[in-house]
C-alpha cells in the first residue's frame, strides 16, 4: 500500500522530523522516498505586482530579483544536499526534487505519483505567525487526493496507534491504512468512537473491529467516549499513550467547518502526536 512516499521539506525546524518519520516508514513498508523542496515563486510575482499596481509603486530592480532568486535556489540546493546525506547514511533509496512554483500546487501535483505525503505542521515562517497550523499544510490537506502524515517538532517511534472512527465514508477509507500501518509497525491499535449514543457507538466500533481482525495486529481494542469529538480523541490518545493518530478527513458539513473548523483540523491543532489524515 505504501511504496512511494513524498517528503515535503522547506528547511524549517520540522524538516528533521519529516526525514526521521520518512525513514521509519520506508524501512517498515519497504518504500521509496522522494524528497521535494519548492522555491516559492509567489514572492517574485508579488514584488512585481506591488511595483506595477501598488498605491506608491516601487519597481524592484532586476538585480534585486536575480539575487533573491539565487539565494533561494542556493538554500534549496543545500537543503536537498543535507537531506540526501541523512537518507544515504540511513541506507534508504531516495530521489531529490527541486521545483519552482506555488508550494501547495507543486506538492499536490508531485503527490499524484506517491502513496503518502509527509510534511510538518508548520512552515519556515512560523515565528511570524500565531496560527497553530501552516497555511501550506491546511491547503494541501484539503486539496491533495493522497493521505497526509503531519509531524510535529518532535519524534518518537511508532509503538501504539489510535484510529478515530465515526463510520463516515472518509473514516471508512482510513480502515485499511490503520490495519496496514499497524501490521507494518507491529503496533497495538485502539479504535475510538466519540458518540453520545451507546448503541450507535457499539455498532460503529464493531464494524471497524471486525474489519481490522483480518490484519496481523499484536492487539486490537475499542473505546467509546462521549462529548466533544476533537477533545475526546486527543484525550484518548494520551490515555492509551498512542504515538500517532489515524483518521478520515473533513467528515462534517461545510457550514460547521466554516464556523468551528472540521474535527480533523481541530484534532490536528491539538494533538501532541503525528496524524495521518486519509480522504
Amino acid at each position: 500500500m505504501i511504496k512511494s512516499i513524498l517528503l515535503a521539506v522547506d528547511g524549517s525546524a520540522h524538516t528533521e522530523f519529516v526525514l526521521k518519520y520518512g525513514i521509519d516508514f520506508a524501512r517498515r513498508c519497504q518504500a521509496h522516498l522522494r524528497v521535494l523542496t519548492v522555491v516559492d515563486i509567489r514572492f517574485f510575482e508579488w514584488a512585481v505586482a506591488i511595483g506595477v499596481e501598488g498605491f506608491a509603486p516601487i519597481i524592484p530592480s532586476s538585480t534585486y530579483q536575480e539575487e533573491s532568486q539565487r539565494l533561494l535556489n542556493e538554500k534549496a540546493d543545500k537543503l536537498l544536499e543535507r537531506a540526501g546525506q541523512i537518507l544515504q547514511d540511513a541506507g534508504q533509496k531516495f530521489d531529490l526534487m527541486k521545483e519552482n512554483g506555488s508550494p501547495v500546487e507543486v506538492i499536490c501535483e508531485k503527490s499524484r505519483l506517491c502513496d503518502m505525503i509527509i510534511m510538518g505542521a508548520r512552515g519556515e515562517f512560523e515565528r511570524w505567525s500565531d496560527k497553530m497550523l501552516g497555511a501550506t499544510l491546511e491547503a494541501v490537506t484539503r486539496l491533495s487526493i493522497k493521505p497526509v502524515f503531519v509531524v510535529r517538532k518532535a519524534y518518537r517511534p511508532i509503538k501504539k496507534i489510535l484510529l478515530a472512527y465515526d463510520g463516515s465514508m472518509n473514516s471508512n477509507r482510513a480502515l485499511p491504512w490503520a490495519g496496514y500501518i499497524g501490521e507494518c509497525f507491529q503496533a497495538p491499535l485502539t479504535i475510538v468512537n466519540v458518540n453520545d449514543s451507546r448503541e450507535d457507538a457499539e455498532t460503529i466500533l464493531k464494524e471497524a473491529h471486525d474489519y481490522l481482525l483480518s490484519y496481523k495486529l499484536p492487539n486490537l481494542e475499542t473505546v467509546r467516549k462521549e462529548g466533544d469529538q476533537p477533545d475526546r480523541i486527543v484525550e484518548t490518545c494520551k490515555e492509551v499513550e498512542a504515538d500517532m493518530i489515524i483518521m478520515g478527513s473533513y467528515g462534517h458539513s461545510r457550514i460547521r467547518e466554516a464556523i468551528l473548523g472540521s474535527t480533523t483540523v481541530q484534532v490536528m491543532r491539538k494533538s501532541p502526536v503525528p496524524i495521518l489524515m486519509v480522504k
